[in-house]
């Protein structure tokens, strides 16, 4: 391990998300990337996949070429049910931390996790070791933990928005209605053999509709905070473009609660939470303002009806939905200014 710089591994390098990883990753002053893990293509070099990245870089190779003596962090982007087989290896190295991008500790419950993911958990001791972690919620206590779980893409889009009021009790949770879009890359590189639907990259598709797996992290994150018994209806998109969501959430608000009030509480909580930006009223927004950022964009906006709002939430499902939010996460771990590498 180095002293000055932090030394860090990025198993499953080549995906979507790991790419971006490896390519923040690399401009940021404090990390030195000690090894590049992936299944295929062993010996290439990283610039084979994204020409992006320009810092040379340690050659692809496999988990088992690591010398975990000289890693202090390492990422896992990888599918559901491996990660945490691979933590639960290696847990015993006691300087070792673990950022893991799938679901594998993002709940609670190894039933639930089997309900939602079809999977049996294999490190369930590890799952009070872990900490699901959106900083912006979590910030205080994220250093005592040595497994990070990141968030899904979707949930936190939703939760930005949503947590801060359902605290407050300031709206009407048993009516709540989330639509969400999102480029196709959320999907992974296989997306076109996960999603079949004709013309997936030149329309629009609609699916998950009764039992999308993020559900389950929403539930469990929401009912956490929830003075009240909570029910939403969640409905997922892809679109037509590569990276990118738009949350779409239909809210009533508590008697005598108007659109200012809600506007002053979200204003309040994300002050200082340099990655969120809570725009103007009634402003028109996209994910344009967000792509390859780690922000997330709020619009809170009328309608024609007393008491309903709606509320937009825009975020890069790559960055602030994935990458990003994981060396958001580093960040503070280790005491690093939290936007160092992002900004």
């Amino acid at each position: 391990m180095l002293q000055n710089k932090l030394s860090v591994a990025v198993a499953g390098a080549t995906g979507y998300v790991g790419l971006d990883l490896v390519y923040y990753l690399s401009k940021h002053p404090k990390i030195k990337i000690s090894y590049l893990c992936a299944q295929k293509n062993i010996g290439s070099n990283i610039q084979k996949f994204d020409n992006r990245i320009k810092k040379k870089l340690p050659k692809i190779s496999t988990l088992g070429k690591v010398k975990w003596n000289k890693v202090d962090l390492l990422y896992l982007s990888l599918p559901n049910g491996t990660a945490q087989k691979i933590t639960k290896k290696l847990f015993k190295h006691s300087h070792l931390k673990f950022i893991d991008l799938s679901a594998d500790f993002r709940l609670d419950s190894t039933k639930e996790y089997k309900k939602w993911y079809s999977i049996n958990h294999s490190a369930k001791k590890l799952i009070k070791k872990s900490l699901y972690s959106i900083p912006e919620f979590t910030r205080n206590k994220i250093a005592k933990y040595r497994i990070i779980a990141n968030p899904g893409c979707y949930p936190t889009s939703i939760q930005l928005p949503l947590i801060p009021l359902i605290k407050k009790d300031l709206i009407d949770t048993k009516n709540i209605i989330i639509d969400s879009k999102s480029g196709y890359s959320g999907a992974g590189k296989n997306y076109k053999s996960k999603f079949t639907h004709k013309n997936i990259e030149n329309s629009i598709f609609a699916y998950g509709i009764e039992r999308h797996r993020h559900m389950s992290e929403i539930d469990q994150q929401f009912n956490k905070i929830s003075k009240n018994k909570l029910e939403y209806n969640f409905n997922p998109h892809l679109l037509p473009t590569f990276r990118g969501i738009l949350s779409t959430i239909y809210l009533e608000t508590k008697k005598n609660i108007g659109i200012i009030k809600i506007y002053k509480e979200l204003k309040k909580f994300h002050s200082k939470n340099i990655f969120v930006r809570l725009l103007k009223i009634n402003t028109p927004i996209g994910s344009g303002n967000v792509l390859n950022t780690n922000d997330c964009e709020i619009s809170i906006c009328r309608t024609r009806y007393k008491n309903k709002i709606v509320i937009f939430s825009a975020i890069d499902n790559l960055v602030k939905g994935a990458s990003g939010q994981a060396i958001q996460n580093m960040n503070i771990i280790y005491g690093f200014k939290e936007h160092l590498g992002l900004k």
